[in-house]
């Protein structure tokens, strides 16, 4: 299982940004599309508090969304959160 859990829904282009910048970084990563599931999406609303997509998690942290995973990317932290012992 990897450390990094991307929520997503479709149609997203916030989506498809957040697996293209992991995938460019070369993370691994889960990913749990959740448009065909409303009790799964309900679950997600109660665990982060969150209702907009993606949801990214890192070791079991919700980080945000593509706008905090990018900002994560460019101060460096990014590669230091995944590499971080769970």
């Amino acid at each position: 299982m990897s450390p990094v859990t991307v929520y997503t829904t479709d149609p997203c282009p916030f989506c498809l940004q957040a697996k293209a910048l992991l995938r460019k970084r070369g993370i691994p990563f889960d990913e749990v599309n959740l448009v065909k599931d409303p009790a799964g999406r309900a679950e997600l609303i109660e665990k982060t508090g969150m209702m907009t997509f993606p949801q990214v998690v890192i070791h079991g942290e919700v980080v945000g969304g593509f706008s905090e995973l990018r900002e994560l990317d460019r101060s460096g932290q990014l590669l230091e959160l995944v590499d971080r012992a769970a």
